[in-house]
């Protein structure tokens, strides 16, 4: 078996597949976000199902390094502008799923009853 790649290298590497299929060129973001909604749609679809996703993942990341430089950006910039949004954002997530911020009512209502 090979040595896993980076993701910069993996980056790298789709921004050359990129490249040599005029992708960039010939799309916009908006087609790309279609593209990566209809990726989305496998994940979902293969979660529900409980099967491998390791490429829906894939394929999503590869729409979102076109969707970055179409949109004149990097992935490693939006991932980090992206952590820097949410580094010192607190809360909870329920056990239903909702992730309640800090800033909540509703949050500061499950402090006060012990509830966090």
């Amino acid at each position: 078996m090979s040595k896993l790649k980076t993701i910069d290298e993996l980056t790298k590497n789709i921004d050359t597949w990129h490249d040599d299929r005029k992708i960039v060129p010939n799309s916009s973001p908006s087609t790309q976000c279609l593209k990566a909604m209809s990726e989305l749609g496998e994940l979902a679809d293969n979660i529900a199902k409980g099967k491998d996703v390791k490429d829906d993942i894939g394929d999503i990341y590869v729409c979102l390094c076109s969707i970055a430089r179409l949109s004149g950006t990097t992935m490693q910039e939006s991932i980090s502008h992206a952590y820097e949004d949410i580094r010192l954002r607190k809360g909870v997530l329920l056990e239903n799923g909702n992730f309640v911020k800090s800033t909540d009512p509703l949050y500061v209502q499950m402090e006060k009853e012990g509830k966090l």
